[in-house]
């Protein structure tokens, strides 16, 4: 009987937690993406405004000073390619494909993207993906995408050396064109 009333009330209190969850408050109606009934829902941007929307986004990659090491002095080429070059292609691709991956993000035709990889030492690198579109809606969530799996390219692609590689600070650095802009100071 113990172990009944145990079970009962870890799925009471689960139960419990997934309806504050999912439940529709007055927060859930500041959040862009929740309906009026607490669903996730499309943004409606059909009253925007068209204008030159631009979003850049940032991520850190620990490399550690070993691989840091290899490519000072230029690309490192691995048996999957050269690494800057390929993961410079996967993130422009997938900043094409963020709708695929985002499920309410609206599909758009980007104008421009563009990434660009730092050294930075002792051990890290930067990653930046800049997305620029004229549209109504912006393009933020396209910049961190591309960021994050550029990102995540350099870290497959540089695994086999080591296991130790960070993927840190994925962020927002600036976004302009909408109806807010937004500056982070570094």
């Amino acid at each position: 009987m113990a172990g009944r009333s145990r079970a009962a009330s870890r799925i009471a209190s689960r139960s419990l937690c997934f309806a504050i969850l999912f439940m529709p408050d007055s927060t859930s109606s500041q959040l862009t993406h929740i309906g009026p009934s607490g669903q996730p829902a499309m943004v409606n941007v059909g009253g925007k405004a068209i204008t030159a929307r631009l979003a850049r986004a940032r991520a850190r990659v620990v490399l550690g000073p070993k691989i840091l090491a290899l490519v000072q002095a230029g690309d490192l080429p691995t048996r999957k390619g050269p690494v800057f070059q390929t993961a410079i292609l996967a993130g422009v691709m997938a900043a094409k494909k963020t709708s695929d991956l985002i499920p309410l993000c609206h599909p758009l035709g980007l104008d421009d993207c563009q990434l660009t990889i730092e050294v930075v030492q002792p051990d890290a690198i930067i990653i930046e993906c800049t997305a620029r579109v004229t549209g109504k809606t912006g393009v933020e969530m396209e910049a961190l995408t591309g960021a994050s799996v550029a990102a995540l390219t350099v870290y497959d692609m540089c695994k086999a050396m080591s296991h130790d590689i960070v993927i840190e600070q994925v962020r927002l650095v600036e976004k302009t064109g909408g109806k807010s802009d937004f500056h982070h100071a570094d």
